[in-house]
């Protein structure tokens, strides 16, 4: 289903959890519109702190998603988007889980979706709970948008991502003021540092996300597979998008797009 910004979205409300492989998602909300799928982090009362049941739950996310990609929408259920960890569970864990990489293991596997993901961020987005956000291709926010990796006043560090795609986000020096002064960035200096797309107002996050999708599935899904798979690779790498587009222009995907480009041209 396609919504355009126009169009009223009172249908396009998060639908409650379905059951899936593992059973009906506890922590989760699920909504496949056929043509995305959106999910909300679930635990409002703990600011959807992320915790080792809704880790489960998102892989089951992330697997449905391989199987049949389309663009994930994701969110979080009332005011904020994800104050962070679980901290209980955090004080538990152990040198094994660290190496285990629990949490990194799935942001990254969300960061390799083969088509874009836009994260509509509300509220705090601290800890985990950021470094899930930085994992999505695009973020909408709204003016209530927080992000902040707090982690070493916990004695940890940053493990799930940050170090690695926040300087590429935000640059080097804002990534250390953050991840090592504990500096706090709102919505608006997020927008000019090119971490948010775009500042709505408190409720509008989700609808601006979905006019962001909109545009998305306007473009060919092999073209964005293979578009994001070359920006996302590391290094330089010109014969690779020599490649990519070389099977681009032998698709009849292409040559339709194309021709309907001419015809309504002409």
């Amino acid at each position: 289903m396609i919504h355009d910004k126009d169009e009223p979205m009172s249908e396009v409300t998060l639908a409650p959890s379905v059951g899936g492989a593992t059973g009906v998602f506890e922590t989760l909300t699920f909504d496949d519109l056929g043509d995305r799928v959106v999910v909300a982090l679930d635990r409002p009362a703990r600011r959807n702190a992320i915790d080792a049941a809704m880790i489960a739950e998102l892989h089951e996310v992330c697997a449905r998603i391989e199987a049949d990609p389309k663009p994930l929408l994701l969110t979080g259920t009332g005011e904020h988007f994800a104050g962070g960890a679980d901290i209980a569970e955090l004080r538990a864990r152990t040198r094994s889980d660290a190496l285990a990489g629990i949490n990194r293991t799935l942001f990254d596997r969300v960061a390799r979706l083969a088509l874009p993901t836009v994260a509509a961020v509300s509220g705090w987005a601290l800890g985990g709970g950021a470094e899930l956000a930085y994992a999505c291709d695009i973020r909408i926010g709204t003016t209530t948008a927080r992000f902040g990796n707090p982690e070493p006043g916990l004695g940890i560090l940053a493990a799930a991502g940050a170090n690695y795609r926040l300087p590429s986000l935000v640059g080097t020096s804002v990534a250390k003021q953050m991840l090592l002064a504990g500096r706090v960035l709102d919505a608006e200096t997020a927008l000019q540092l090119g971490l948010l797309a775009e500042v709505v107002e408190p409720g509008e996050h989700i609808d601006a996300a979905h006019v962001v999708v909109d545009r998305i599935l306007r473009s060919s899904p092999l073209a964005l597979r293979l578009t994001k798979t070359i920006l996302d690779a590391p290094g330089t790498h010109a014969f690779a998008d020599d490649i990519a587009q070389a099977v681009l222009f032998e698709t009849e995907d292409k040559h339709d797009r194309m021709t309907a480009f001419l015809e309504k041209r002409a």
